[in-house]
């Protein structure tokens, strides 16, 4: 497994120690050019326990620091790796512009919706940032569907837990860790496991470019994952290099909630005649024997190795409502 993480600059750094197609997953908070030593102000918080020696980037600098370090960032993936940058409003232009002179393609626009955001008097609280998920082309993506759910599990309203961790707006809530020696800013914990299980694979190699509190680092390593960074302020890297020293690799594997492929083996097949007979006799069957439509659609999902979906669809194209006594009929109608 590889550790490596070096207080410099990403941009020289990466240029040093970064071979060309090296990297699998690149997970980085960049600096938002935001008057980042002002934050506490709007978010309340005590800087006492902040580490000092944040360093901001210009206004009228970002968007060449944008396109310098994305540069660099398409180069050290390899073919197939993912880019995921976490970004404020404020100067998401010029990384989408950086992004676009790029050959990286975009996947997701996922919105992270946290807790207690900006405080506000004339206008809406800034609650959410982007999460902006790229690839570079000509290898193989890794995307590990079932990384956290099956696709049968299911939450106390019958809804898939899968689609719903699939979706593209996540409410995650902030770690403040009170009391607590922290960097600036830093992602929390459920939203880096998130993104690690679901965009690499175990030994893979994560990089952060902006470091920051390592947390990057340390949820790859706990993970199973090699891992890589810059973190040019030296305060924050002696401290957090430290911390990720103590970690056992892979030691949150067994904390973690993990999902497994239970598709169902016909997925996607082409119904044969004889299926659909059968699927045709086997639902009226089931129905008159006092089940419910939705329990005899998990019997028949079952049965015929189908998903629900398939299941559902080929029932509306045999038009099986019409050709039932008059009594299931009514039953079935106020379903």
């Amino acid at each position: 497994m590889r550790y490596e993480f070096y207080n410099q600059d990403c941009i020289q750094g990466a240029r040093e120690h970064l071979r060309d197609n090296s990297i699998d997953l690149i997970l980085t908070d960049p600096p938002f050019a935001i008057n980042g030593d002002k934050l506490h102000k709007h978010y309340n918080r005590k800087e006492a326990f902040v580490l000092d020696g944040y360093v901001e980037i210009p206004q009228e600098e970002y968007a060449d620091f944008s396109k310098a370090w994305i540069t660099e960032a398409e180069r050290v993936l390899r073919p197939g790796g993912a880019l995921i940058i976490v970004s404020g409003y404020s100067n998401l232009l010029d990384i989408l512009n950086a992004l676009r002179g790029t050959s990286l393609k975009e996947f997701n626009h996922i919105i992270w919706k946290y807790n207690f955001g900006v405080n506000t008097k004339s206008k809406f609280v800034s609650s959410h940032y982007h999460i902006l998920y790229y690839c570079k082309p000509g290898g193989e993506r890794t995307f590990n569907n079932f990384a956290r759910f099956g696709s049968r599990e299911r939450n106390g309203d019958n809804r898939s837990l899968l689609y719903q961790d699939l979706e593209d707006v996540w409410v995650i809530n902030r770690e403040y860790k009170p009391g607590e020696i922290k960097n600036k800013n830093e992602l929390p914990t459920a939203l880096l496991i998130k993104l690690i299980q679901y965009l690499s694979k175990p030994e893979d190699v994560v990089c952060d470019f902006f470091l920051g509190g390592f947390s990057t680092a340390k949820i790859a390593k706990g993970l199973g994952r090699s891992a890589v960074g810059y973190e040019i302020n030296k305060n924050s890297f002696d401290y957090h290099y430290e911390e990720v020293e103590q970690i056992s690799i892979n030691e949150l594997a067994s904390k973690v909630k993990v999902g497994k492929d239970d598709t169902p083996a016909k997925a996607g097949e082409p119904w044969t005649e004889g299926e659909i007979n059968q699927l045709d006799k086997r639902y009226i069957e089931l129905r008159r024997n006092g089940h419910t439509k939705k329990k005899t659609i998990e019997i028949l999902s079952g049965e015929f190795q189908r998903g629900n979906w398939s299941i559902i669809k080929r029932l509306d194209a045999l038009n099986i409502r019409e050709r039932v006594d008059p009594v299931l009929k009514l039953q079935f109608d106020s379903e």
